[in-house]
């Protein structure tokens, strides 16, 4: 019996382009007092990273396989194949990396083996949506003499911002930000530095604040104004609006504001539903505020940014945007007074109206959300930084 570790060491969260530190310790469990004959052997052990694609049939034409892929004989149970046994299609793998051939343990032995490499910048984010699904792993293989292979993996979760692709590592070294009091190599500057000129990007994008105000209407006249400070967030952000009711000349009886992401299907991807075909949009809401308004003049509200949902993206398949909804139920009598007389010449008994003729209406405002700190992403929801397979 041997175990295998895998451990993760900065946790389960990157961002595409960073480098990827996997530390896998093979152990022989048995006692230090076993017999010499108890020492186990492994024929070889290898690690890649890969991301597996899965559509909803009901709403995705899935496409046609790349036939560019080499045939590895997916059935057998000697060819190391990360994805074997998991659902979808494996769109994106770097290449396999050996760790160890011929490794021989005695009982209470132990030996770590350094695993590293660059998760592909080019890839879609982590993303698990309605439609499609972009699950990112590193699997490690191992295999005894004459045994089936034994597959250990570890979930990943990639972020992607978009304009890192086109960046270079700069090789003048007073330009590389760095530290004369560490030693880092040549991947541990790049690695740095990436994440600083990621922070920097993020930093100037979502810094930026302009007071944008928007009119709010619907077919009887103004109802308010609503305001808002900036349009780009990061993720673990809190979305601060204000809306004005005292300009209006509708009375506005309630609103609701919901954050949320539209996930759309390309058109080309679409499952077709009856004769002109519905768009593949779903919603999900991931934050919702809703207040009673009537003789309000202002009042504001704050929506946080799960640390746990994906940033906006684009793929050939498809889209996620993030949006605020709202939803405003108005009333149809003109000067709506709902609020007993301030004087009376003698005492009465009021009660408001039973019922009071409302309209509703919505309205949509597009926000886009960029990813955060790999490092701050992962108190979120903190996945598991060590996997234990025992073979």
């Amino acid at each position: 019996m041997i175990e295998v570790v895998a451990e993760l060491s900065r946790g389960p969260v990157f961002l595409a382009g960073e480098a990827l530190e996997c530390v896998v310790t093979v152990t022989n469990p048995l006692p230090l007092t076993a017999t010499s004959a108890s020492s186990e052997a492994l024929a070889w052990a290898s690690a890649q990273i890969h991301c597996q694609f899965h559509a909803s049939e009901s709403r995705v034409v899935l496409p046609p396989p790349d036939s560019s892929q080499p045939d590895v004989q997916p059935d057998s149970q000697t060819v190391f194949l990360p994805h074997r046994g998991e659902r979808g299609q494996c769109i994106l793998s770097t290449p396999p990396k050996i760790l160890f051939c011929d490794l021989r343990l005695d009982p209470g032995e132990s030996k770590s083996y350094s695993y590293n490499e660059v998760l592909p910048i080019e890839g879609p984010p982590s993303f698990r949506g309605q439609s499609v699904k972009y699950v990112y792993k590193l699997t490690i293989g191992c295999q005894r003499v004459n045994s089936p292979i034994t597959l250990l993996r570890v979930p990943l979760r990639v972020l992607v911002l978009t304009g890192l692709q086109d960046v270079r590592f700069p090789q003048d070294e007073s330009v590389a930000p760095s530290s004369p009091f560490l030693e880092e190599d040549e991947g541990g500057k790049k690695d740095s530095w990436l994440a600083e000129l990621a922070g920097e990007r993020l930093m100037a994008a979502t810094s930026c604040r302009s007071l944008h105000l928007y009119n709010i209407s619907d077919g009887r006249g103004k109802v308010g104004t609503f305001g808002i400070f900036k349009s780009v967030y990061r993720l673990g952000e809190d979305v601060v609006g204000t809306l004005n009711l005292g300009d209006g000349t509708v009375a506005c009886l309630q609103f609701s504001v919901s954050l949320q992401t539209e996930e759309r299907v390309q058109p080309e991807y679409q499952r077709r539903r009856g004769a002109g075909g519905a768009p593949s949009v779903s919603h999900v809401t991931h934050a919702r505020h809703q207040e009673s308004c009537l003789h309000t003049t202002r009042t504001s509200f704050s929506l946080p940014i799960p640390l746990s949902s994906t940033p906006g993206f684009c793929t050939a398949i498809v889209s996620l945007k993030w949006r605020l909804h709202f939803e405003f139920v108005t009333s149809r009598e003109p000067g709506l007074v709902l609020l007993p007389p301030v004087e009376q010449p003698e005492p009465a008994t009021w009660t408001g109206p039973e019922q009071v003729p409302v309209d509703t209406f919505s309205w949509d405002l597009p926000i886009k959300v960029l990813p955060t700190s790999p490092t701050l992403a992962s108190y979120a929801a903190p996945g598991p930084s060590t996997s234990t397979i025992t073979i």
